[in-house]
């Protein structure tokens, strides 16, 4: 199986920037034992910023552009570093994919994104994404890195897509302001109702990203590939994925 994983800034670092190492190290090796298994992951990972930031000492985030990708120069590099280390331990390598909006506008870059990747993964190496948030200004931006690993899914021709959260799925209301909230485990089709539930009219959920999160499953799902969202703190969760277990809430794909 082809899987393409999406991990937030959240479930890597602290808010003061700093690595959340229990997430980080955890992430890593079950990732990896995923490889053992013999399946291809690819990995989408956010948190350059986030760690440019404790790098650089700022403690709170900037708003002008060239210090957030200043941040970004900095933290990628650690962001790296870190991933190299920790896939070592377990004898894999990685590799380093920054992309920009412009990547997927061009025919003939998406052409050598597609065979780039579909090479590295030949080679048995994890292709680490992010955006390049060094270069990209708010104009030319994929925007948010949900929807640059749905891109990334369906030029990569993945089998899943898994969105790793801070919160467990899709629910009905806001579980964090209703308590009578349920979580949805399955979803067949992204009708109305669904988009409304991440952010529509009397929703307050889509502050959380949701929104994001049925944009890109809208994408994949009519690429032919499913997609998962589940809580990015239990990475474990991943191996009921995979083995199409009852966790999280499931978009199923399109069946055309």
């Amino acid at each position: 199986m082809r899987i393409v994983i999406k991990v937030g800034s959240s479930t890597l670092t602290y808010a003061t920037g700093d690595l959340n190492i229990r997430h980080f190290e955890n992430l890593v090796k079950v990732l990896s034992d995923i490889k053992n298994a013999g399946h291809e992951v690819v990995l989408v990972s956010s948190g350059a910023v986030a760690m440019g930031m404790g790098k650089l000492n700022f403690f709170v985030k900037p708003k002008d552009m060239p210090t957030k990708q200043a941040c970004a120069a900095v933290g990628q590099c650690e962001l790296m570093h870190l991933y190299d280390k920790h896939f070592e331990e377990y004898n894999h390598d990685v590799a380093q994919i920054l992309l920009t909006a412009d990547d997927f506008r061009s025919e003939e870059r998406v052409g050598n994104f597609h065979n780039t990747i579909s090479r590295l993964l030949e080679l048995n190496v994890l292709p680490v994404i992010n955006e390049n948030d060094t270069v990209v200004t708010s104009e030319i931006k994929v925007g948010d890195n949900d929807t640059l690993s749905a891109l990334v899914a369906v030029q990569a021709e993945a089998d899943l897509l898994v969105l790793l959260s801070d919160i467990d799925g899709l629910y009905t209301a806001d579980p964090r302001k209703d308590p009578e909230a349920k979580m949805i485990s399955t979803v067949d089709a992204i009708t109305p109702e669904i988009e409304a539930l991440a952010g529509g009219a009397g929703s307050s959920i889509g502050t959380g990203g949701m929104a994001t999160k049925i944009k890109a499953a809208k994408m994949v799902t009519e690429a032919g590939c499913d997609m998962v969202i589940i809580n990015g703190d239990r990475p474990q969760l991943l191996y009921d994925v995979i083995d199409g277990k009852a966790v999280g809430t499931r978009f199923l794909q399109s069946r055309k």
